[in-house]
């Protein structure tokens, strides 16, 4: 899950102003009105006997409500607008908030196609410019689209989605109601709980997908570098035994350390199917080794790392074989500097070393210089350190005293004693709050933690910062959908029935006149989509139409997903009609059935498969084959579209090898095989061993 753990401009703890001499607003207004071309009329701010948006208790997260007055975000400026024909015709309008970083677009569609409502995402590590795709689909969709560049927090996506409303109102010369949707994933998930649980009246409905929970940064991710580290050997046969046509259990092939971790690392929520992509679930292709938050953890915590090599309770000393293989992976070494690289103005820029450590786990490395004798320190270095070349490259920012000191023979000390502790952080930050089921297994028979816990948690604090202050109440103002991806590996699946949990203690009996939530299988994270994966954004998009009609017509969508939680695990019926949800079921067969045929090379194999889609979701649209496993789809006719469907198809293979052969489906909710958007995906998939 993509997040941010660190204040940004404009907001408060920033470092940058959090308030801003106001300006004339009929300054604003003007500008504004120009840009529309109404010189002589004003779109108004909020007026100045408009009470201050403030929280409603002291700490908490600040309430935006219509009416009142944002002092960060109340001076918006229209810098420019256009009439453009790409993606889609349409007029898009550019501003910035007077005295802020903060940026706007909104992206208009021509009056004759627009049905008074508009569409909005949110990210924190965002652009203010929307991609054509999202573009295209607000319009197609009868919206206009907002999109603000990312912050953290919701207050400067509340302030433009009122502004838009002034701005659309004014554009197309009407008073009707508009209608405002908002939709955000992983850190955006954040964004979106935040805004929904502490706005009035801005939007009126909303779908986070691929949610984060308050526990989610950085554990998720540190759990995934401790898989690495004592299971990456074994990841390929983990792999195997995962992938379709696999035995489904990993766990004998594994020693009993191994075992006791695959066990724990499953139980804390990495979803056991997704290991068959086990370089993203252990994050081999990450250049941060998944310790991005690593910093944000030693400023917080400084003192874990002397603790968790010290200190009983924790694997640093624990005299386990799992401790034996943490202190084995310890690194602490010391290279000799062999000649110091210089740039044109003989600033040092690069160091080549005599000897460098092995480190296969890819965990960090700090980099402390020491004069010749070995126990002088001149100081803490950054940079990048290349195994093979042994050349370890300077980063920006180092203190010129230390870069000024550097010279041949000068020692370079290596370790990793804080990366390597930081793999096993969530044994050590228990949840105060009940409800997070994952750490149980750290847990007595009273619910107290085995393991010492820190003084601090880290995780509510990431939340609450991205979030704009919010506490994940389950207090929504509005209708929502949520959208969870079964094989989600940055976000794990049990973190979207922790929120549902929250909705349906907050709101009792209206949860099911305000909430659906959505699990969706063979989907991952935000741009990731790896190998025998669908693209969810069928889904989203679908799940956004529903909750328009849902709001605006009373059209309630399709029920929610049944599932269940074992062991962290969510679990879905094998049947849609049991399943629910909006995702076409794919049983996928060959041969005398199952998941897995073999055959003699150049005997032709026969494939058959039962489609179906959940009640009031739509019909089969399109199908699609890929008999290799190389990404190649070919579309074969099965008819017209419609709910159910049966096909069968034969495939020879002419060289021995093992393929994975997919079936991959999409459905649309009115049957329209043409139709650019709303495709919602599945695949079945079947091992071919040719002998």
């Amino acid at each position: 899950m993509k997040s941010t753990g660190t204040a940004t401009a404009d907001e408060p703890g920033s470092g940058l102003p959090s308030q801003h001499s106001r300006r004339s607003v009929l300054r604003t207004a003007a500008v504004a009105a120009a840009a529309l071309g109404a010189s002589s009329v004003s779109i108004p701010t909020a007026s100045a006997a408009a009470p201050v948006c403030s929280a409603q208790q002291p700490g908490g997260p600040v309430v935006v409500t219509p009416d009142c007055d944002d002092p960060l975000y109340n001076q918006p400026v229209i810098d420019s607008e256009q009439d453009l024909t790409s993606p889609v015709p349409h007029h898009r309008i550019s501003g910035h908030f007077e005295g802020t970083y903060a940026k706007f677009t909104f992206y208009l569609p021509p009056k004759a196609r627009w049905d008074g409502r508009f569409f909005q995402l949110v990210y924190p590590l965002q652009t203010e410019n929307a991609t054509d795709d999202d573009i295209a689909f607000a319009l197609d969709s009868g919206g206009y689209r907002v999109q603000t560049n990312g912050r953290t927090g919701f207050r400067v996506d509340a302030a433009a989605a009122k502004f838009s409303k002034q701005v659309a109102a004014r554009y197309y010369g009407t008073r009707r109601r508009i209608h405002g949707y908002l939709y955000g994933g992983s850190g955006g998930s954040y964004q979106t709980f935040g805004a929904m649980e502490n706005t009035t009246g801005i939007w009126d409905g909303a779908v986070p997908f691929i949610p984060g929970a308050p526990t989610s940064v950085p554990n998720n991710f540190f759990l995934r570098a401790f898989a690495r580290l004592v299971l990456g050997p074994k990841a390929p046969r983990i792999a195997d035994a995962m992938r379709p046509g696999g035995s489904g259990d990993p766990y004998p092939c594994l020693s009993d350390v191994e075992r006791s971790v695959l066990l724990e690392v499953t139980k804390m929520g990495i979803p056991l199917r997704a290991w068959a992509n086990y370089s993203y679930v252990l994050g081999l292709n990450d250049p941060q080794g998944l310790l991005g938050f690593e910093g944000t953890v030693r400023s917080l915590d400084p003192t874990y790392a002397d603790d968790f090599w010290s200190k009983r309770g924790y694997l640093g000393t624990e005299r386990s074989p799992l401790g034996a293989l943490i202190r084995a992976a310890r690194i602490d070494h010391a290279a000799t500097v062999k000649k110091v690289s210089r740039d044109a103005q003989n600033q040092p820029t690069s160091l080549d070393l005599d000897d460098v450590p092995p480190n296969p786990a890819n965990l960090s490395l700090d980099f402390t210089a020491y004069q010749h004798d070995g126990t002088t320190k001149i100081g803490t270095l950054t940079g990048t350190l290349d195994e093979g070349t042994r050349v370890f490259t300077l980063g920006s920012g180092n203190p010129p005293e230390v870069v000024n000191a550097l010279a041949e023979g000068v020692e370079l000390r290596m370790d990793n004693r804080w990366s390597l502790a930081l793999v096993t952080y969530h044994r050590h930050q228990v949840p105060t709050r009940p409800g997070f089921y994952a750490w149980d297994q750290f847990c007595d028979a009273k619910g107290r933690p085995i393991p010492p816990q820190r003084g601090i948690q880290v995780g509510p604090q990431i939340s609450a910062n991205t979030s704009g202050g919010g506490t994940d109440t389950g207090k929504i103002t509005g209708k929502m959908i949520t959208v969870v991806n079964l094989l989600d590996t940055d976000a794990f699946p049990w973190q979207g029935d922790w929120y549902t949990t929250q909705v349906k203690q907050a709101l009792g009996a209206r949860y099911d006149d305000m909430y659906r939530v959505w699990f969706n299988d063979n989907a991952d994270h935000i741009g990731a989509h790896l190998p025998g994966l669908v693209d969810y954004s069928g889904i989203l998009q679908q799940a956004l139409r529903d909750l328009s009609a849902w709001v605006e017509r009373g059209v309630a969508p399709s029920p929610s997903t049944r599932y269940a939680v074992v062991s962290s695990q969510v679990r879905v019926p094998a049947n849609a009609l049991q399943r629910r949800g909006i995702q076409p079921v794919v049983d996928l067969s060959a041969g005398a059935g199952g998941t897995r045929i073999d055959v003699r090379a150049g005997r032709p194999v026969t494939f058959g498969a039962l489609i179906q889609v959940p009640p009031r979701a739509g019909q089969v649209v399109s199908t699609e084959w890929d008999f290799t496993g190389d990404g190649t789809f070919t579309a074969l006719p099965f008819g017209p579209p419609r709910p159910g469907v049966k096909v069968s198809t034969t495939h020879t293979y002419s060289t021995p090898g093992t393929y994975i052969a997919t079936l991959r489906v999409t459905a649309n909710r009115d049957g329209d095989p043409d139709t650019q958007f709303a495709k919602v995906q599945n695949l079945g998939q079947i091992r071919v061993v040719v002998h």
